[in-house]
């Protein structure tokens, strides 16, 4: 990636199917950062794309932190490499120095437009002989290294869109690879940086696609084999409009940060995609690898619906909490999240492990995010309910025989509180009151437990209070 931001949704993607086509085939997922632009360069650009790579699930085996045997893994310390690989060109011919001014491109640039036609270089530094040349350095001009584009470009067979040739020469000037600043373009740098690493594979956009018969050229002027290539179809908004950078929502640390779990996002974004059998919610890492085929990617570009991602984080979260372990890492989570919310306010039981997993398998399946039971629709989870007597007596004048009655039912079956015997117990115990109706005794109920109106099931709520503090609750609702 090149290191003009933060990686996004379309980068993670172009990652995340590099790191399954290198898992699938047992081979090496690399990370190179492209930062030949040093113009557009932003500072922490590249800590952030490995870090969010790793929170991903993703970590590459071998980039600019972790290092490796083919290093440096930025591009901005290798320029030695490709200063030496551009005087190779220029010695061979395949390349030329030219010496048009910035001026003198603009003005091209502008009479094309005025003309309605492509902008391009119109190779005038081409034609120069060995004398202008060198009179033109005596003079100390600046100069860039251009690649001579030649007609005959030989037809590719791209991983995705199979046979594919593009005639560059025809409809382009001699494209830059190496600037006056000695900094080389991707043009130069990729394939430079392909040959040396021992590349075997390379996957990126389909922006690429129309570029690599030039980037065959220049193999083949080098006299290297090229690596194979798969150009990956756009990844579009669901109603076929471009993810832009200036949503600002696209970005990982925005997903991260609103509490969408890392395998939802990989999960999402190969979903709407290709590459696999079938459509199937709720793959796991180890999934992608095993069941992605580079033949089943399809050329069409991939609709990303956003609105379904809690949904699809509901499921991975879910998994998580099935783990045992994923499950210990919530559970503190959890705990950190209801002291920074809560406080002083928070009972010291609610911040129990057992209590908190417990609160974590009941609500499996019913929450999207973590952060949800930290809502003040589940603040009686954490912090006790502040209810009176005639509030209670407001729902049923028979509120003290129910909460009598619900105390001997805890007592009774305080060591094998469940959801499914509450439920039977509290219909039995509701024919034992006079006059008050199953839905006013769990309107009441839930007041007295939670002090408030919604929430789930009161029998939900009694088991995941536990037995002593169901009683603590209703005793102090019926003593104020």
């Amino acid at each position: 990636p090149a290191v003009t931001g933060f990686l996004h949704l379309g980068g993670l993607r172009t990652a995340l199917y590099n790191y399954i086509f290198a898992k699938k085939h047992r081979g090496a997922f690399i990370l190179r950062v492209e930062d030949t632009d040093q113009n557009r360069v932003v500072p922490g650009a590249a800590e952030g794309i490995e870090e969010m790579l790793d929170w991903a699930g993703i970590p590459p085996d071998e980039s600019p932190r972790r290092g490796g045997a083919f290093g440096p893994y930025q591009q901005s310390h290798r320029l030695d490499l490709y200063r030496r690989a551009s005087n190779v060109l220029l010695e061979s011919g395949a390349a030329y120095r030219c010496f048009c001014t910035p001026q003198r491109l603009e003005l091209l640039k502008k009479e094309a437009l005025r003309s309605q036609q492509t902008p391009r270089y119109d190779n005038r530094c081409r034609h120069l002989t060995p004398t202008e040349v060198a009179e033109k350095l005596s003079r100390g001009q600046d100069w860039v290294v251009r690649f001579r584009l030649e007609k005959g470009a030989e037809p590719f067979q791209d991983l995705v869109y199979g046979w594919s040739k593009h005639e560059v020469a025809e409809v382009e000037g001699d494209p830059v690879i190496l600037k006056a600043d000695g900094f080389p373009t991707y043009h130069l740098a990729n394939v430079v940086d392909d040959h040396y690493m021992g590349i075997s594979h390379v996957l990126r956009g389909t922006e690429w696609l129309t570029s690599t018969s030039k980037h065959l050229l220049l193999y083949r002027a080098f006299g290297w084999d090229p690596p194979q290539f798969g150009h990956l179809p756009l990844l579009l908004n669901k109603d076929g409009s471009k993810l832009s950078k200036r949503q600002g929502d696209i970005f990982l640390q925005h997903f991260a940060q609103d509490g969408y779990l890392p395998e939802a996002l990989l999960d999402i974004i190969t979903h709407c995609g290709s590459g696999f059998a079938e459509k199937q919610m709720g793959r796991t890492l180890e999934e992608l690898v095993s069941q992605f085929e580079i033949g089943r990617v399809t050329t069409h570009s991939a609709l990303l619906d956003l609105e379904a991602l809690p949904e699809f984080n509901r499921v991975h979260l879910s998994r998580h909490i099935e783990n045992e372990g994923l499950r210990q890492a919530l559970v503190r989570e959890l705990q950190l999240l209801v002291e920074r919310v809560y406080g002083a306010q928070v009972d010291r039981e609610a911040l129990e492990k057992d209590y908190v997993e417990r609160v974590l398998l009941l609500r499996k399946g019913h929450i999207s995010f973590l952060k949800s039971l930290v809502s003040p629709g589940y603040s009686y989870l954490w912090v006790r309910p502040s209810v009176s007597r005639e509030q209670l007596r407001s729902l049923s004048a028979e509120a003290d025989e129910i909460g009598n009655l619900v105390l001997g039912l805890v007592a009774r079956q305080a060591a094998v509180l469940t959801v499914e015997t509450l439920s039977k117990d509290l219909r039995s115990l509701q024919k034992q009151t006079k006059a008050t109706q199953f839905s006013s005794m769990m309107q009441l109920l839930r007041l007295a437990l939670s002090g408030q109106q919604h929430g789930p099931s009161v029998a939900e709520m009694m088991v995941t209070l536990g037995p002593e503090e169901v009683c603590g609750r209703i005793r102090r609702a019926l003593a104020s």
